[in-house]
C-alpha cells in the first residue's frame, strides 16, 4: 500500500529550497509514495511543475508572522489528508506543519534545515529545539547546516544530511553572440554572472566594489546581477555612486538563466552565508569556475584551486584578483570548468538526492 507523504514549505517560488523540493516529488517511485505539496505563504511558478508532475498542490496563504488562520487551515488539511509521514522545510513550514502535525497525531514527521541562519532569534531557536524533540528525523543538506544547528543543542543524533542534487546542465539554446548582443554588450565582453535574492545576506554591495576594482585594470568585464529584492534601489544608488553603471547590469528575475548560464566567464557567490547553493550547483553542472565566499555550504561544493576559488568574506580585492587570473588563463578556467562539472556528476545528482530520501521514508515507514 503506498505511504502518502505530506511535504510541508513556505512558498513555491523558483528559489532553492523549492526546486529541491519539486525535484523529489517527482522523482520519488510512484509505486511506493503518493505526494502532496503544501504552500503555506504563497504558491508560484513551480506549482506548474507539481502540476505537471501529477503532485496535488495547495496554498494556505499566510498574511502575518504568527496566523492563527494559517495554523487552523493547515491543520484542517492534514487531518483531511491524514498523511503516513509529513516532511517540512525551512522555519515557517516546520513550526506550522509540525504544531498542525501532531495536534492530529500524524507519527512521523522530519523537519528540513537548509541554511545556516544567524538571524535566528532565541525565540525562533527555541522553537527549533522543540520541533526537533517531537520530529523523527531532522534533514540538513550540508554537513554546515547540521554543525550550525547542533551548537544551538539541536540533537545530533537525529540529523541525516542529504546534499541537494543538480541536474545536468542542458545545452542553450542561443549562442554568446546572440546573448551578448541581447544584453547589448560588446562582443568582446567578459560576463561575470551573480544570481540571487537582493539583501542583506548576499553582499551585493561586495560584488559592485570587486567589479570596480576590476575596471581599473581591464575594461572588459560586465557584471550581471540576476534577481531581485528589497535592497535593489540601494544596490543601483551605490552602483551609481561609484561610477560603474556600465558595467554592472541589473537584469531582475529571469526565467532563462539556464540559457544564460553556460557563457558566463566566472560565477560570483559573496554571500556571508549560506545553506547549499542551487546557484553555485548549476554553474559547476554548466561548467563555469566559481569565485566564492569560504563559508559553510559552499565549502561543500567549491574545491579551492580545483573548481574555483574560495575567500574570506568581504575579500573583495580577492575576488577581483582571483577573477581576472581566471579571464586570462583560459586553460586554467576550462580545468576548473570540468571538473566542476564532473563533481557535480559524481557527488550531487538528482538521482542520488532522491535515493537518499527514499532510504530515510522506508526507514521511518516501513
Amino acid at each position: 500500500m503506498k505511504k502518502r507523504i505530506l511535504q510541508i514549505i513556505p512558498t513555491l517560488d523558483r528559489s532553492g529550497a523549492e526546486k529541491q523540493l519539486v525535484m523529489l516529488a517527482r522523482g520519488l517511485p510512484q509505486d511506493e509514495f503518493e505526494v502532496h505539496v503544501c504552500a503555506i505563504t504563497r504558491g508560484g511558478p513551480l506549482e506548474a511543475d507539481l502540476t505537471a508532475a501529477e503532485a496535488p498542490w495547495r496554498v494556505i496563504g499566510k498574511r502575518w508572522k504568527i496566523d492563527p488562520w494559517t495554523y487552523m487551515h493547515l491543520k484542517r488539511h492534514v487531518s483531511r489528508l491524514r498523511p503516513n509521514l509529513i516532511h517540512t522545510w525551512m522555519f515557517t513550514a516546520g513550526a506550522y506543519g509540525c504544531a498542525a502535525g501532531m495536534a492530529c497525531g500524524v507519527q512521523r514527521m522530519v523537519a528540513g534545515y537548509r541554511c545556516v541562519d544567524p538571524w535566528k532569534s532565541t525565540l525562533q531557536l527555541s522553537v527549533d529545539r522543540y520541533i526537533s524533540r517531537r520530529c523523527s528525523r531532522l534533514v540538513a543538506n550540508s554537513p554546515g547546516v547540521r554543525d550550525f544547528y547542533v551548537r544551538h543543542e539541536l540533537p545530533a543524533e537525529k540529523f541525516s544530511v542529504i546534499p541537494n542534487g543538480v541536474p545536468p546542465a542542458e545545452p542553450s539554446n542561443t549562442t554568446r553572440r546572440q546573448l551578448l548582443s541581447e544584453l547589448g554588450l560588446p562582443e568582446d565582453s567578459r560576463v561575470i554572472g551573480l544570481i540571487g535574492r537582493l539583501w542583506p545576506q548576499k553582499r551585493v554591495k561586495d560584488a559592485i566594489w570587486a567589479a570596480d576594482l576590476l575596471k581599473v585594470i581591464r575594461d572588459d568585464v560586465h557584471l550581471l546581477v540576476i534577481g531581485d529584492g528589497p535592497q535593489r534601489d540601494r544596490l543601483l544608488k551605490f552602483r551609481d555612486q561609484v561610477v560603474i553603471r556600465d558595467k554592472v547590469h541589473f537584469l531582475g528575475h529571469r526565467s532563462d538563466v539556464p540559457r544564460m548560464m553556460p557563457y558566463f566567464d566566472v560565477l560570483w557567490s559573496t554571500s556571508g552565508y549560506e545553506g547549499q547553493s542551487n546557484v553555485i550547483m548549476e554553474a559547476m553542472a554548466a561548467g563555469v569556475p566559481v569565485v566564492a565566499t569560504d563559508i559553510p555550504g559552499t565549502r561543500d561544493l567549491v574545491v579551492p584551486e580545483a573548481t574555483g576559488y574560495l575567500l574570506p568574506v568581504g575579500d573583495r580585492a580577492g575576488i577581483a584578483r582571483c577573477t581576472n587570473k581566471l579571464l586570462d588563463d583560459a586553460g586554467l578556467a576550462e580545468r576548473f570548468g570540468t571538473a566542476g562539472r564532473q563533481r557535480m556528476l559524481n557527488d550531487f545528482s538528482v538521482e542520488k538526492m532522491i535515493e537518499r530520501h527514499v532510504e530515510l521514508y522506508r526507514e521511518l515507514l516501513w
